[in-house]
């Protein structure tokens, strides 16, 4: 299905609508962000590292000197943009020419079809490429190959690369990791200390990761901010850790979180595979002859999408736990964030909440005891001993 074909109808809510979608990628970030926008969600970008300049990057600078001086063996290219980018950043210094001619005289291996066409567009001619694009195929065919004594460059691109380099070294091979796009806190810390507490706090629906380094960062920092455990919990439980493959998805794991992942480690198919999940994990119910849907931070009355304040979906989330059943003002006050012993204030947040709905009569007050969902006759029994 190409793009044009999985854009929903402008007339109707995006599958995402209503729900609230944390962003920690730093690079295409705007990408990522305008698909998930287009498909209704609100987005919170909080890039959680931020990108080595290459022309300041001294540690690419002593690799690819290195790698001038004493030819490599074989050469792995893993990314296009890393490759591109360590092309380009060879030029800046004047050593443009001096590396492309050492690679022309190695054993050059591409991960994948980008990556080839990253290669070609150097000038340069790829010896070989795995068909599943995979690091671990090409750690087979050098393991079967033999590299013992043999001299192995291998560009990285921030992604750690489990195993490879050491099964390489413990088979007797010297591996020089070349680190093109190397990844570092970002400068602000701002942005994610408010993903950080939005995610605690179940502000957000989902968080996705398009980097392993980008899911060690926002783990690390909440870790010094005393935060570790409570993200854990909202990850394990109300907030969905999109990642986009394995490889990111190492970090969280590590920690036994579970996450999902599109079966092609892109942006698209990360972004429907939210449009599947989100929605199905939303509470749906008959009240009051309407198809009530309650989602991160609005409502589908009947297909209309209904935004509603925070206090409101506090208390609609309240009397959804039971639907039916009458819920004290009480119980539904400490569901109020910061409210205090004020009754009232249920009220306030009760009438700002059936305006919000549009439909008054879907939760109905009884008098002296609290409010209930006008849940429909039919579902009664369903709901009767929920």
């Amino acid at each position: 299905m190409d793009e044009e074909q999985q854009r929903p109808d402008p007339g109707r809510p995006g599958p995402l609508a209503g729900f609230t979608v944390g962003v920690t990628a730093a690079r295409r970030a705007e990408e990522l962000g305008a698909l998930l926008q287009r498909r209704g969600a609100a987005v919170l970008h909080a890039p959680a590292l931020r990108i080595v300049p290459l022309a300041d990057d001294g540690e690419l600078l002593a690799a690819t000197k290195e790698i001038i001086d004493q030819a490599p063996d074989v050469a792995v290219a893993t990314t296009a943009i890393g490759f591109r980018g360590w092309i380009e950043a060879a030029d800046g210094w004047g050593f443009g020419e001096q590396l492309l001619d050492r690679l022309r005289h190695v054993e050059l291996l591409a991960r994948g079809p980008k990556v080839k066409g990253a290669v070609r567009a150097a000038g340069l001619t790829e010896q070989w490429s795995p068909s599943s694009e995979s690091m671990a195929e090409v750690l087979d065919r050098l393991l079967e190959e033999g590299v013992e004594g043999r001299r192995i460059a291998v560009q990285l691109h921030g992604e750690p690369l489990p195993g490879f380099v050491e099964s390489l070294r413990a088979a007797g091979a010297e591996v020089l990791p070349v680190p093109v796009y190397r990844w570092m806190p970002p400068e602000d810390l701002g942005p994610v200390d408010r993903l950080l507490d939005a995610v605690v706090s179940r502000s957000v629906d989902a968080v996705t990761f398009t980097s392993a380094p980008a899911a060690a960062s926002l783990l690390s920092r909440a870790g010094k901010r005393g935060l570790h455990d409570d993200l854990l919990a909202a990850l394990h439980h109300d907030v969905v850790p999109a990642c986009v493959g394995p490889v990111t998805a190492l970090p969280l794991q590590a920690l036994g979180v579970d996450t999902i992942q599109p079966e092609r480690f892109r942006l698209g198919p990360l972004v429907q595979l939210l449009c599947q999940e989100l929605p199905s994990r939303a509470r749906a119910l008959p009240v009051a002859g309407h198809r009530v849907e309650i989602r991160g931070h609005a409502v589908l009355v009947d297909g209309a999408l209904r935004p509603v304040p925070p206090a409101g979906m506090s208390l609609l989330r309240a009397l959804s736990r039971r639907p039916g059943w009458v819920v004290a003002r009480a119980e539904l006050l400490r569901a109020l964030p910061g409210a205090g012993r004020d009754e009232h204030a249920v009220e306030t947040a009760m009438a700002r909440l059936r305006t919000a709905l549009g439909a008054p009569k879907l939760i109905q007050t009884v008098v002296k005891r609290g409010y209930r969902l006008a849940l429909d006759p039919a579902a009664d029994a369903k709901y009767a001993d929920v």
